[in-house]
């Protein structure tokens, strides 16, 4: 049990003196870039499934849902 309050109270002194805590302009301009990351790499897993996709409806198929047609394997 004395291993875990040590280890608790070690953690804790660490996180208090010796971790270096962003700005809030750091924090912002990181926020930002992870938010333009996080969109663009949606936008290209949409795309992709767009183009890839099967859609059994009146939507385009996707180049996919083309060749499952022309091999039969959906109407």
């Amino acid at each position: 049990m004395a291993n875990i309050i040590t280890y608790i109270e070690e953690s804790y002194q660490e996180l208090i003196h010796k971790v270096t805590w962003p700005t809030w302009n750091e924090l912002q301009s990181t926020s930002i870039v992870v938010l333009v990351a996080s969109l663009m790499f949606a936008l290209s897993i949409f795309v992709m499934d767009y183009i890839f996709g099967i859609n059994v409806g009146n939507m385009w198929a996707g180049l996919m849902g083309f060749f499952y047609k022309m091999v039969g394997l959906i109407n």
